[in-house]
């Protein structure tokens, strides 16, 4: 997953960007509420984490700008506030889900994957792609039962193709979903990745599509 996370508190969104990343997402974080509204309605992103008090325009503005924005992407409001009115505000400007402070960080990577999968319309947790199988709540994929070992940037690509199996995925769609805003990776390093991904797969799930992307699929792999 590629978050953008939201907190003004600099020590707090530090903790949680690094639980985050330890959990195998890609962070991007903004402090306060003028670049969140720019940022998020420029960049894109699985879902995002939003605090509501921010300086700048509020998390309840900034939210409400996304969607006017046509922004549709899973937002879960973290925050210290637990007061109704603040849950129905939020809820009403369009967010997903709202987590009150404190909060295990676990909870929030556990939260995201469940509103991006829902996002996506997968209804369970468990994806399969021929011998392929993606437990997207543990982030873990076997190949015909067995552990598939990936390093953390093949994981990336792999389980955002799993999740959008059938559909064509192209190298600038990858890119944005597997990488950290500040870097651009060139062509030949996917290729590279991909290629690895198909090699530690040893069936043909990964069909290239030239001049379009990557199809994950289901061919030949029954």
């Amino acid at each position: 997953m590629k978050v953008l996370l939201v907190e003004d508190d600099r020590e707090l969104a530090a903790r949680i960007a690094a639980a985050l990343s330890a959990d195998g997402m890609i962070v991007d974080t903004v402090h306060d509420g003028d670049e969140a509204a720019f940022v998020g309605s420029t960049e894109d992103y699985d879902a995002a984490v939003l605090d509501l008090g921010l300086p700048g325009q509020d998390g309840v503005s900034v939210l409400r700008h996304w969607r006017e924005q046509g922004r549709r992407l899973p937002v879960l409001v973290l925050t210290a506030r637990g007061r109704w009115s603040d849950k129905l505000a939020s809820f009403d400007a369009g967010a997903d889900d709202f987590l009150t402070k404190p909060f295990l960080h676990e909870e929030v990577a556990l939260r995201l994957r469940v509103l991006k999968r829902r996002a996506l319309g997968h209804s369970s947790p468990i994806l399969q792609a021929g011998p392929l199988s993606y437990d997207a709540n543990a982030d873990r994929f076997t190949l015909a039962g067995a552990p598939l070992n990936l390093t953390a940037q093949e994981k990336r690509i792999l389980a955002y193709l799993i999740q959008r199996k059938g559909c064509v995925v192209s190298r600038s769609e990858i890119s944005e979903h597997v990488y950290a805003r500040d870097l651009d990776p060139d062509s030949n390093t996917l290729d590279v990745l991909i290629g690895r991904i198909r090699r530690k797969l040893g069936v043909p799930l990964i069909q290239t599509e030239r001049g379009r992307g990557f199809c994950l699929t289901e061919v030949d792999a029954v």
